[in-house]
C-alpha cells in the first residue's frame, strides 16, 4: 500500500474548517476553543505516531479513549460548543487517524466515552 497512502500528518483537522466558520460569524466558536481542540488533536496524532508500525488495537484504542475524554472536558469547559456537525467532523477525524495508524474499523470507536 505505498504511493497513495495517507499519513497522519496529512489529515486535515476539523478545526481548520471551524476557523473558517468562525470567520463567517459562527458564534459557537472562539479562538480559545479552536486552539484548545487543536492541541488535543495534535497530541492524539503524535501519540499514534509514537506507536510506530503495526501497533496493537489495544494501544490505538488507549489513545482514542484519551482524545475523546479530553474533548469531553474541553467541551464542558467551553459551554458545550460541540454540536452535531462538529461531533461528526471530530468522530470522522479520530476514526480516520486510528485507521491510518493500523486499526481497521468503520465503527464509531468514540462512542463508549463520548459525551458530545
Amino acid at each position: 500500500m505505498s504511493g497513495g497512502k495517507v499519513s497522519l500528518h496529512d489529515l486535515t483537522k476539523p478545526t481548520y474548517e471551524w476557523t473558517s466558520r468562525l470567520a463567517d460569524g459562527d458564534e459557537i466558536f472562539n479562538p480559545e476553543n479552536i486552539e484548545s481542540t487543536n492541541k488535543v488533536l495534535e497530541a492524539y496524532i503524535n501519540n499514534l505516531i509514537k506507536l510506530g508500525v503495526n501497533p496493537k488495537k489495544k494501544e490505538i484504542m488507549h489513545f482514542v479513549k484519551d482524545v475523546v475524554i479530553s474533548i469531553n472536558e474541553l467541551n464542558e469547559n467551553n459551554d458545550y460548543f460541540i454540536e452535531t456537525m462538529e461531533r461528526e467532523e471530530l468522530c470522522e477525524y479520530i476514526i480516520q487517524a486510528a485507521n491510518i495508524a493500523g486499526l481497521q474499523t468503520y465503527e464509531d470507536i468514540t462512542e463508549p466515552w463520548r459525551e458530545w
